[in-house]
């Protein structure tokens, strides 16, 4: 014993904390019911169902406010630089960006559950406050205070998911929280197609229907426990290793993970957002349809994502990471051809329907869904949401400069928005196909290993 101690002490440090994060590990899995097959337990599920509510209200507030953006401009008389700051400030942009930053860092720092406790009581304060909007302050506060609060959501509760998640489902549970992401939007526009007669009292009607289901999932979310590997990880609050600080984020592997997580998503983020927040306006400013055609169009593109995300991606990304490249290169080319098609034909309903069905069928192979898990494959357990926080907090500041300027193109046509969104998508497609790394299949332990011992 004593000789087998002796050399022991004289083995690298990281490789002995490694190991020691394994051992402990082990327990926490079958704690978990982790399965080596990757299956998933129900309790799973249900942490899956209540943890991907974050993408639910995220994508419901984006989409919430771009169905009644028309409306609230002609209410409280905005200009269209109004309405592009409107749109920069909020869920889809700047403010989701601050909260990503602040909320991913401390997620990392204090631990998953005392983020994702309190997070949501602001994200409905914020919600209320927009569902009563009189006057354009109460607009502009609510929608910044509802972007802060998913901002702070959405890494956490990722970071969750992929820490209790089986290795060969890790996929398929992150991938069902984009699920998620697809129905808070189709329910948002199905209410805002019902309530149209309405008018903005519909849309005040949508955003309470926000505003209730958050409180009911911060309730349910109160019976969540933190996360046994996040525990395992922080050590009890001990002083952080080096390789564990946020510095090593800017330096080896982690950086090359950092430039290729915020390139692929940067880009897509772009037109995806675009798309989410913008498409009712579009329509309805350039006069291919009306405010309830407009919603319902949007629609159709949730409803096929929602389908095609349980089809294709949960079904096949955990495969293998050839299949991985497959998904993400047909997925991509679909996308580019989604946006070029109106480079070519006129803005009609016919034309919109083919970009939407395109766009939706190609962003569930390759788009958010793969950027969920390849933040959380790629990163160490205390930097996890610390990177996905400035990777996703990146992509909304990008998006929320666009929003900017989205509106001043738009009234020029359809064609300027479209040639920039294709660019847009190619290089995500181009930089997600060649410099995808291999992670399909392996423990988040095992991943660390592997890339912390990897050279340069």
């Amino acid at each position: 014993m004593e000789p087998r101690q002796a050399r022991g002490e004289h083995q690298d440090g990281h490789h002995n904390q490694h190991q020691n994060l394994r051992r402990h590990e082990r327990p926490r899995e079958q704690e978990r019911g982790e399965q080596a097959d990757g299956a998933v337990s129900r309790q799973q599920w249900t942490w899956s169902v209540l943890a991907g509510m974050a993408s639910y209200l995220d994508a419901g507030s984006i989409v919430a406010l771009g169905a009644g953006l028309a409306l609230f401009q002609s209410y409280l008389h905005l200009s269209s630089g109004a309405v592009g700051a409107l749109a920069a400030i909020g869920p889809n942009a700047i403010g989701c960006a601050i909260g990503a930053f602040i909320g991913g860092r401390l997620g990392d720092k204090l631990g998953r559950k005392r983020i994702y406790k309190y997070d949501l009581l602001v994200y409905a304060l914020g919600i209320l406050c927009i569902a009563l909007a009189v006057n354009a302050p109460m607009l502009f506060v609510g929608t910044l205070v509802v972007g802060i609060a998913v901002g702070a959501d959405v890494p956490t509760s990722l970071a969750l998911v992929a820490e209790f998640s089986p290795a060969k489902a890790r996929g398929k549970l992150l991938g069902f929280t984009q699920v998620a992401w697809g129905a808070g939007p189709l329910i948002v526009l199905i209410l805002a197609y019902l309530l149209a007669p309405l008018n903005l009292l519909g849309i005040r009607i949508v955003f309470l229907h926000l505003f209730v289901v958050a409180l009911v999932t911060w309730a349910l979310r109160r019976r969540l426990t933190e996360s046994p590997r996040w525990q395992s990880a922080s050590d009890g609050g001990k002083q952080v290793p080096p390789h564990h600080r946020v510095r090593a984020l800017f330096g080896g592997a982690n950086l090359r993970a950092l430039v290729w997580t915020a390139t692929i998503y940067v880009f897509w983020n772009i037109a995806a957002g675009t798309g989410g927040i913008f498409t009712p306006y579009i329509i309805k400013t350039l006069h291919a349809g009306s405010q309830a055609a407009s919603v319902a169009l949007s629609a159709v593109g949730f409803a096929i994502g929602m389908i095609a995300t349980p089809l294709l991606f949960m079904k096949y990304a955990d495969h293998s990471h050839r299949v991985r490249r497959i998904m993400w290169g047909v997925g991509g080319v679909m996308q580019v051809v989604a946006y070029g098609a109106y480079l070519v034909f006129p803005f009609t309903v016919p034309v919109i329907i083919l970009n939407i069905v395109l766009f939706a069928v190609g962003g569930a192979l390759a788009g958010e869904a793969f950027y969920k898990v390849f933040s959380q494959e790629l990163f160490p357990t205390m930097l996890r949401g610390t990177a996905q926080g400035i990777t996703f907090g990146v992509a909304r500041t990008c998006l929320g400069v666009w929003s900017l300027f989205v509106p001043t193109l738009a009234t020029a046509g359809i064609r300027p928005v479209a040639a920039l969104l294709s660019l847009f998508l190619l290089v995500s497609a181009v930089v997600g196909y060649f410099f995808m790394p291999n992670t399909s299949g392996k423990s988040l332990e095992q991943i660390e290993s592997e890339r912390s011992t990897a050279p340069g």
